[in-house]
């Protein structure tokens, strides 16, 4: 056996023990017994989480305090930072996806239901290429690639349609970036990722197993990417993976999401994973700086996103409506 397989069935028995010894019970003393097997996934998704955690706490904070690119000087950052983990934790932790589970899935459950009554099959685009792609690695490949060219341009949406920039903005208004910055959003820009998300997963077939490996490795390079820590990786390397140094460009003011100027929403570097719809599509900015981050407006007119999660929410909700 080798170390996949080993640390494969370390996880999936401690997913068993969990949901035997606490997930299962309390869900029998609610009432709930109905959702014992979508409670079994969600275990697998809370305890990937906890990995998550884990791995930020031991691999990327270290890195953070090895080669910082700004000091954290004032509690008012740290403070923004302490809301930052709040953002992390209910998403990294399965909350957002439960809230999604009791309230959206029900209607994707009778829409796609509907479809394949009526004659209209899921693609299971890993299928079209038998023998190619019979090995599990090349399928997760195809799938990792896929989802991110929709994610490259569900990003550019986000910067150049204003209405989508009014609650994307919340994200970019944080001038202390740090691992944890990477779920700062709106609960509706939130809302609207994952239902693009599920559609995709849904239409192309990708298997839950691939599906949660796919989202966990998106997160925790996501997390590498805000960090506050000077990393490049090289030349080559740049222009394989997005890193911190090419992301933190991304939130650069007046060049992560400026085109041509103050009025003109657009910017660089919208890749998650690969810089490669980047360089395809005329948007990477792969110059070797460090710049400040933020919002023009945030910095030159002081222009309010809020300092804890409510205020932010809030003034998300009315910024997307023209009130603030």
């Amino acid at each position: 056996m080798n170390m996949i397989d080993s640390l494969t069935g370390i996880f999936t028995s401690a997913q068993a023990w969990l949901f035997q010894t606490v997930v299962q019970p309390l869900l029998f003393t609610l009432g709930m017994g109905s959702l014992l097997e979508d409670a079994y996934g969600a275990t697998a998704w809370f305890m990937m989480g906890i990995v998550q955690v884990i791995v930020l706490l031991a691999v990327i904070g270290p890195l953070q305090r090895w080669r910082p690119v700004e000091p954290m000087v004032s509690a008012a950052e740290r403070a923004s930072i302490r809301t930052d983990i709040l953002y992390t934790l209910i998403h990294r932790l399965g909350l957002f996806r439960i809230v999604l589970f009791f309230t959206l899935d029900p209607w994707f459950d009778e829409i796609f239901g509907a479809l394949r009554t009526a004659g209209y099959g899921t693609l299971h685009l890993d299928q079209l290429w038998p023998g190619v792609t019979d090995s599990a690695a090349v399928s997760l490949l195809i799938y990792l690639v896929l989802f991110d060219f929709v994610a490259y341009w569900t990003h550019r949406g986000q910067h150049q349609l204003k209405w989508w920039w009014q609650l994307h903005s919340l994200h970019h208004s944080q001038r202390q970036m740090t691992m944890w910055s990477d779920n700062r959003s709106h609960v509706l820009e939130s809302l609207l990722d994952d239902v693009i998300m599920v559609l995709v997963a849904q239409l192309i077939g990708v298997a839950p197993e691939q599906f949660i490996v796919i989202v966990v490795l998106t997160q925790l390079s996501e997390s590498l990417q805000h960090a506050n820590v000077r990393l490049s990786f090289g030349r080559i390397g740049e222009r394989l993976w997005v890193s911190p140094r090419f992301h933190r460009l991304h939130h650069s003011i007046g060049i992560g999401h400026e085109t041509s100027g103050p009025a003109t929403l657009g910017g660089h570097n919208f890749g998650v994973l690969l810089p490669w719809w980047d360089m395809l599509f005329g948007t990477a900015n792969f110059e070797q700086r460090y710049d400040p981050t933020g919002i023009r407006d945030q910095v030159e007119a002081n222009r309010d996103y809020g300092h804890g999660f409510w205020s932010q929410q809030w003034l998300g909700m009315k910024r997307l409506f023209g009130r603030a």
